[in-house]
């Protein structure tokens, strides 16, 4: 099994900017990629970015593409969401989430963390 902990959301004037961190535990090795999904109220759940464990495969939604940076520290099994030029449509929770097998889907998720962007 793998824990997901998120941290670092907030609230933060639009154009502000905020890091979240999403720290994992045990059996990280098992883990292919990772990911950051948001959820708005009343609005689906949707893919943010996702990168891979190993290697330099990195995905962005088109909303959040040039704003959002997804990096990881493996040392540190901790995967950070860099969020600059942030917008009111921004305003969710975001949750980070891992997936064991290539191609599979999720399979552990965090508790998700609050992001809102005033205007």
């Amino acid at each position: 099994q793998v824990q997901l902990v998120e941290s670092g959301g907030g609230l933060v004037q639009a154009g502000g900017s905020l890091k979240l961190s999403c720290a994992a535990s045990g059996r990280t090795f098992s883990i292919d990629k990772m990911g950051w999904f948001r959820q708005a109220p009343g609005k689906a759940r949707e893919l943010v970015t996702t990168i891979t464990w190993i290697g330099v495969s990195i995905y962005y939604a088109d909303s959040v593409k040039g704003r959002f940076t997804i990096s990881r520290d493996n040392a540190k099994n901790t995967v950070y969401l860099q969020m600059n030029s942030l917008k009111p449509e921004d305003t969710a929770v975001y949750y980070c989430a891992g997936v064991q097998a290539p191609g599979g889907t999720y399979d552990y998720w965090g508790q998700g963390t609050q992001v809102t962007v005033s205007s």
